[in-house]
């Protein structure tokens, strides 16, 4: 029983008996549609026809499929709703405005099926060409709101519209194309405050803190793109832009490479409004999908797929490229546990208790971390610890507290010390954070900064990385380090005081120890005894837990020669640490596959230099869409024009193009332009010559005129 809202996330609500006490009160999760799970939700039958309705070959019944037992009623109504957005744009009368239109079918039999041959609408229902099909009891009034339903996606509705988009459609759609060109003029450029995009596909996937799956164009999801033919994974930027609330979209092809609508109308395209909205929602364009709709995709239907006329799209959405994108910096916890910091210092803390991770005071930026101590694969208790649990908060957020469940790699997530599940939902919008949980042993979280914060759990350990945007160098503390690129400070402790990189395990361990929080700093949950007397009532840091500082390799030990064999490379001697300390391959082997997963993000991450988008000449073609460092783009030129300037233009490491800037020029312009050429320079040549004459001929008379000068003087 959803009520009419423009927002996403937690809505808190009270409840009352009588209509005069509200002495019961809750929250009710709000979502995006194409996070909703398909069991929840209205499916169309061929969401193609629906959306090319009335285009040339396109046409016949449409259908659609629900849960029936999701409506409690034996028959149902089919409804179409409108969505749009009036007023003057960016102004305090800008509104959203959901409507019901008319009823397709009534008394509908509830069993999960409805069909209908569709007819143009009456003005002014025709008017209205984005919304969504809604079914509910047929025992309700029509357009009743707040009862039991269940809704398509928004969709374009196409069936439904006048008589004159079934006559001729490219010619319909290019005259809304054209009202919507002269809209976007009238209003302000968005496209200046947006972050570029990601330079490669490695690193758009690996940047979690600021970019995720666009579930329209997912390699995970067999890569359909609708709308982005060519590309094989999109994603978007989590947060929308300051002051407009806008969005940014990036693709990538096979390759890896940037698909841009310089090249392709598969091209990503920044969008006015977010897809996934923008805090704090309510009104456009920060409506969660319906602004987008209406402001980017609509209007991609009238350009460019229910006619041929995208230059006008693509003027107002042309593809960010990524030359002033700046990758993240990476560090993690591993294994039991091994630090990698933000630098690249590895080591070892082995301690029992709670403690600082991350900690930016200029961000409001914390991380903090629970260790535990580990069991062997018998059970009994080792002398060497593991992250159990990760708290953080980001100024003013929710507080997210991940940590290991009782299950087996099944990590559990709390919100504000109260469990989150995410059994019907995998992405939730908070408080200034967002939690994202594809499986129960995977959860990352998002922070307005661009904070990005992954945990893992496998073979019983939790693995932690943290992606910070190079805005926090020079602004961090803790176990994980100061963000400088100067590894020498990395063992600063919480005073100020620093040991030097190659300190003693003890040493380490007893420096480290100074990052334990305090019950007025910490972050965490502590909602049972055994976590009330040994973290809460006991030392943050436990004094009396003496981890072993090394192994012994022991030639006698049986599990010596298989830890050797199955350690080797970088990270090998974490694995072997952790092998033999708990006596389990299985650990050590985690451990070493952890390793070489921040190794790999790491690699992504690097930095790509780029020389940005080149256009082919006119009245030619160029030959090459990479526009990286190394890359090099040929162009030549169509029959009846030769080239001038460059064939070839290579991106240099200075983020500049070689060579000169490409043209075609048509062969008899060309023979008029170096005749023009010719005269000109004949004309300036003979310029000159007459104005040498000129000043050798006065000079010649000066000089005569001196000499008479001369001669008189001596005869006087």
């Amino acid at each position: 029983m959803s009520p009419m809202l423009y927002e996403s996330g937690w809505i808190p609500f009270e409840v009352s008996t009588d209509g005069v006490s509200y002495d019961r009160s809750g929250r009710w999760m709000s979502v995006h549609h194409s996070k909703l799970s398909p069991f929840h939700k209205i499916i169309l039958g061929n969401a193609t026809q629906w959306q090319y309705y009335g285009t040339p070959n396109v046409g016949g019944d449409l259908s659609m499929i629900w849960i029936p037992s999701l409506i409690k009623a034996k028959t149902v109504n089919v409804e179409l709703w409108g969505y749009n957005e009036t007023g003057v744009a960016y102004s305090s009368n800008w509104e959203a405005e959901w409507k019901y239109l008319y009823t397709v079918g009534r008394d509908v039999p509830n069993n999960g099926v409805f069909s209908f041959t569709p007819q143009p609408a009456e003005k002014p229902y025709f008017l209205w060409d984005l919304g969504s099909m809604r079914v509910s009891p047929s025992t309700k009034p029509d357009g009743a709101q707040d009862v039991n339903a269940l809704w398509t996606v928004a969709y374009a509705v196409a069936w439904h519209l006048e008589e004159a988009f079934r006559k001729d459609s490219a010619g319909w759609a290019l005259e809304k194309c054209l009202i919507w060109d002269q809209e976007e003029k009238a209003m302000p450029s968005f496209q200046t405050e947006i972050t570029d995009c990601p330079c490669t596909l490695a690193q758009a996937r690996a940047d979690i803190g600021r970019f995720h799956t666009d579930y329209g164009c997912d390699i995970e999801a067999g890569s359909l793109c609708t709308y982005h033919p060519g590309a094989i994974h999109c994603v978007r930027a989590i947060q929308g832009s300051p002051q407009y609330g806008a969005g940014q979209q990036c693709c990538y092809d096979g390759t890896g490479a940037q698909v841009l609508t310089g090249d392709s109308i598969g091209g990503s395209t920044p969008d006015r409004g977010h897809d996934w909205g923008s805090p704090p929602y309510k009104k456009p364009p920060r409506v969660p999908a319906f602004s987008h709709w209406k402001y980017d995709v609509i209007s991609f239907y009238y350009c460019c797929l229910w006619s041929d006329n995208c230059e006008y799209y693509f003027t107002h959405r042309p593809s960010s490229d990524c030359r002033t994108y700046r990758p993240p910096r990476a560090a993690a916890v591993l294994g039991d546990p091994h630090f990698v910091t933000f630098d690249g210092v590895t080591f070892t803390f082995n301690g029992k208790g709670e403690y600082h991770l991350v900690h930016s005071s200029t961000y409001q930026l914390s991380v903090q971390g629970r260790a535990e101590p580990m069991k062997s694969e018998s059970g009994s208790v080792t002398n060497a610890t593991r992250l159990c649990s990760v708290a953080m908060r980001e100024k003013d957020s929710d507080v997210i507290e991940v940590r290991l469940g009782d299950k087996a790699d099944e990590l559990q997530v709390f919100m504000n010390q109260q469990v989150l599940t995410f059994s019907e939902q995998k992405w939730m919008d908070l408080k200034d954070v967002f939690v994202f949980s594809p499986k129960p042993s995977n959860v990352t979280v998002m922070f307005p900064s661009g904070t990005g914060v992954e945990v893992r759990a496998s073979a019983g350990v939790m693995t932690l990385t943290v992606l910070l945007p190079l805005d926090f160098q020079n602004h961090t503390q803790g176990l994980l380090g100061t963000m400088n690129n100067d590894p020498e400070d990395d063992f600063t402790s919480s005073n100020g005081g620093m040991i030097p990189l190659n300190s003693s395990a003890k040493d380490i361990f007893t420096h480290s120890a100074s990052w334990a929080v305090t019950n007025e700093t910490s972050l965490f949950t502590y909602d049972s005894t055994h976590l009330l007397d040994e973290y809460y009532y006991a030392p943050k840091h436990d004094p009396s837990f003496i981890p072993v500082f090394s192994v012994a390799e022991d030639p006698e030990d049986p599990l010596l020669e298989p830890t050797l064999l199955m350690c080797s490379g970088q990270g090998a001697e974490f694995c072997k640490y952790d092998a033999l300390i708990t006596r389990s391959l299985e650990q050590g082997n985690a451990t070493l596959l952890s390793f070489r997963s921040h190794t790999s993000i790491k690699t992504a991450l690097q930095s790509v230099q780029s020389c940005g988008w080149l256009s082919p000449p006119y009245h030619g073609q160029k030959d090459g869409t990479l526009y990286l460092e190394g890359a090099t783009v040929t162009f030549s030129c169509h029959d009846g024009y030769r080239l001038y300037g460059s064939q070839e233009r290579t991106c240099d490491g200075d983020g500049k193009w070689s060579g000169q800037e490409t043209s075609c020029v048509a062969d008899n312009t060309l023979a008029i332009v170096l005749g023009s050429v010719g005269a000109v320079l004949a004309v300036v040549i003979m310029v000159i010559a007459i104005v040498v004459y000129t000043k050798q001929q006065k000079k010649e008379a000066k000089r005569l005129q001196d000499n008479k000068v001369t001669y008189y003087a001596s005869n006087l």
